[in-house]
């Protein structure tokens, strides 16, 4: 028996697949999902849902049936597909007395700082109300042209883990977890019911992608097992197609497979981790060493800056053979940097004026590449 003991808040993430079907929306799914999630509500664990499925929906409620590539179509079927998927939630919650909340997030909410405490007060508030908080992806308005799409909402989940400081996130797919083969095409393949460590073998079992409306796959739930692992949360994939799969799942079964988290971070070096870079500061081996024996960055380490920066923004920090070393929050832009490239700390006052900062970034604004995906 698996000990989840210690749990105290769930993120639990279901896929265009379990959703929908030829029809649409598959009510009997939804109503399974929903169940599960007022058992481990009742069983005093704080849930969050993440809902892939409202494209799938909206392609669907216009008849179409190819994937959905083309940005504009996909914002469009999102438009149509939000409030069908939040109608079906908010009515089967309701049978069991319990309020949700639609969350729409893109990743540029996630980056900025102030943005992402915001987000973190008003999900608490939620789950103190006793309110279950329903994310997805506004893919409205997300789009890879401009930086701040997650990808897919199995990351996307992961993140939402990561930052909001839950211990258990729950990825229900169609498959019964982590196979050393194809299950589907091998006969011989069997469960992995634990993972440690997320290694090139592991992934290597790994491929392929869901249906022509999801973007999701295996691959993607082991990358976003990793990002949940890192920022300290467990993982399980199961199949949604299980009866009572939640309660049975943190009842201890050893259902599906169980990927276990890393060293517990800070809310500070989780944000750090999961932020996505601005531009990249290159330093040489005099601050290399500085910095691997945890001490601050100094403007004089500093042999070239690249991208278009503003203080308090993160960036990714790497040696003169372009080895990623840690991400940072620096304080200052990266028209600053260019003027304090070389110089010493006791100059910055000359250079830029008063009342500025005498290091780079400190260490405890910092999260090791390594932790990253």
């Amino acid at each position: 028996m698996r000990d989840f003991s210690y749990v105290k808040r769930i993120v639990v993430k279901v896929g265009t697949n379990l959703l929908t079907d030829e029809s649409g929306i598959n009510e009997e799914r939804i109503k399974k999902i929903c169940s599960g999630i007022a058992k481990l509500k009742n069983m005093g664990y704080q849930v969050l849902l993440v809902s892939s499925g409202a494209i799938g929906m909206g392609a669907k409620v216009l008849k179409h049936k190819s994937p959905v590539v083309h940005i504009p179509l996909r914002q469009a079927f999102a438009a149509i597909g939000n409030p069908i998927l939040m109608t079906a939630y908010q009515k089967e919650m309701a049978k069991y007395n319990i309020i949700c909340a639609q969350v729409l997030i893109t990743r540029s909410v996630l980056n900025n700082r102030k943005s992402y405490v915001n987000l973190r007060s008003s999900v608490s508030t939620l789950l103190a109300l006793g309110v279950i908080p329903i994310f997805n992806e506004n893919d409205v308005v997300s789009t890879a042209e401009i930086g701040n799409v997650f990808g897919d909402n199995d990351r996307m989940s992961a993140m939402v883990a990561s930052k909001i400081e839950a211990d258990l996130l729950i990825l229900l797919t169609d498959i019964d977890g982590i196979y050393t083969a194809d299950p589907k095409k091998d006969k011989n393949a069997e469960l992995i019911t634990t993972i440690d460590r997320i290694t090139d073998d592991v992934m290597a079992v790994a491929k392929g992608k869901g249906s022509a409306f999801s973007t999701g796959g295996m691959k993607t739930k082991l990358l976003a097992a990793k990002i949940a692992k890192d920022g300290g949360c467990a993982t399980l994939i199961a199949s949604g197609y299980e009866d009572d799969i939640l309660p049975r799942l943190l009842e201890g079964e050893e259902i599906g497979t169980l990927i276990l988290p890393s060293k517990k971070l800070s809310a500070r070096e989780r944000w750090i981790m999961d932020a996505s870079v601005s531009g990249t500061i290159v330093i040489d081996d005099g601050a290399k060493d500085a910095i691997s024996h945890n001490k601050s960055l100094l403007p004089s380490g500093i042999v070239k800056v690249t991208g278009n920066f503003n203080e308090k923004e993160v960036i990714l920090v790497t040696d003169t053979a372009g080895n990623g070393l840690l991400k940072a929050v620096t304080n200052f832009s990266s028209s600053d940097l260019h003027a304090l490239i070389g110089h010493k700390s006791g100059e910055i006052e000359g250079i830029l004026g008063k009342g500025r900062r005498d290091v780079v970034f400190r260490p405890e604004d910092t999260s090791p590449v390594e932790h990253n995906v």
